[in-house]
């Protein structure tokens, strides 16, 4: 069986295996059996999916001219035999809820991930934006100048890299305990999306990208064949080490603050979890799910600078200057500054960020972190807030 991520979210409404309903089979009797000899064909029925309407046993398909949805009529509005309207309910409110979440998660704060990616390997810049109200005004500048899609590149290629690291890590968990070294297998596409990331829109050449980009370059850099690179280029085995502790610290911190925060909510409930109210199926896994992935990328924000770096070093990519300083003319185009750093390893970029630096340079761009989460518990707020509405207008109505 293939391990759980501790920030995956199960409370979509749909059946697991574990459950008695999922892929329940019905005998059949066969036309013309014999009362002596019984021959059994075993039919098996789908398991439910929010908003659809599979059809039980002594059930029929609505025909075409019978009226949808009356009381007691067998339309598609009708209630299920055996599924309550709160059931159904729950359903359609843990599907909602899941979809917000994991579009505010891929999509809509990929703006944030794209500036701080960006803050941390610009060695250059004199502002870190250690808060989120110099990141955000930096942010909204970018855009201003290049349009809305400067900071919405390369979400594509981080699709392509959760695709890769889930396929990996259900064929390494069948064989292994160790699912979390997937990262080890994505690294090459990971750093071919990292330069799709942060590479200035104003040097990219739209006729020569694709979506597909993320792997052709992922699998060149893994060969050793495609474009020359600098000769200042890392070979995959050094970024091995900083990969594999970036993903194992990661998942660690994240799954111990994920337990804490749902087993502090049970301590802190007179009463137990009513499982049909969604508010209780669903959101303290939600948030339990959001304060550990906060509290896993805040540990790990240092190594993850250091990854980006030395992942990047010797790519010949041109970023954006973080700084939001215009260009001398017309000033309407930022500057862009080239990443020409010369680290020999992990321990060499250590000590030289401690060193030009200084302790904060390992947390450049955490102000864009801290703007990601925010927006993303704010709509995990709203949600929770409209839910509610609506199961009070429906315990009125």
């Amino acid at each position: 069986m293939a391990s759980r991520r501790p920030d995956s979210f199960d409370g979509l409404g749909y059946r697991g295996r574990d459950d008695p309903l999922y892929g329940a089979s019905y005998p059949v009797r066969s036309a013309g059996a014999s009362a002596e000899l019984q021959h059994h064909h075993w039919v098996t029925t789908p398991p439910d999916i929010p908003g659809s309407r599979n059809l039980h046993p002594g059930e029929r398909t609505p025909q075409y001219d019978e009226p949808l949805g009356e009381p007691g009529g067998s339309g598609w509005d009708a209630p299920q035999p055996g599924v309550p309207p709160a059931e159904q309910l729950n359903r359609f409110a843990g599907f909602g809820i899941g979809l917000v979440s994991l579009f505010t998660e891929n999509v809509l704060v990929h703006p944030c991930v794209v500036f701080r990616r960006q803050c941390q390997v610009n060695y250059h810049a004199r502002c870190y934006h250690l808060t989120p109200f110099s990141a955000v005004g930096v942010m909204y500048t970018i855009t201003k100048a290049q349009g809305p899609k400067a900071l919405w590149k390369g979400m594509g290629s981080t699709f392509i890299v959760h695709g890769v690291t889930l396929g990996a890590e259900g064929i390494i968990s069948e064989f292994t305990p160790l699912p979390r070294l997937t990262a080890v297998v994505a690294l090459p596409f990971y750093c071919a999306s990292l330069i799709e990331t942060v590479q200035s829109d104003i040097v990219r050449d739209d006729s020569s990208s694709g979506l597909l980009d993320c792997v052709r370059e992922g699998l060149a850099r893994l060969l050793g064949v495609g474009a020359p690179h600098s000769h200042r280029l890392l070979p995959l085995s050094s970024l091995l080490l900083p990969a594999a502790l970036h993903a194992v610290l990661r998942y660690a911190i994240a799954a111990s603050i994920q337990r804490a925060t749902l087993w502090l909510h049970q301590r802190s409930r007179k009463r137990g979890p009513d499982p049909s109210n969604p508010l209780d199926a669903y959101f303290p896994e939600l948030v339990a799910a959001w304060a550990g992935s906060l509290v896993a990328d805040i540990m790990v924000f240092p190594l993850e600078t250091m990854l980006h770096r030395l992942s990047l070093q010797g790519t010949r990519t041109i970023i954006d200057a973080t700084d939001g300083i215009m260009a001398t003319g017309n000033g309407s185009t930022p500057l862009v500054l080239p990443v020409n750093t010369q680290y020999d390893g992990i321990s060499d970029c250590l000590q030289a960020i401690d060193r030009k630096e200084g302790p904060a340079g390992f947390y450049r761009g955490f102000g864009a972190l801290v703007a990601q989460y925010t927006l993303h518990g704010a709509l995990l707020a709203a949600a929770k807030t409209l839910l509610r509405l609506l199961l009070l207008d429906r315990k009125h109505s």
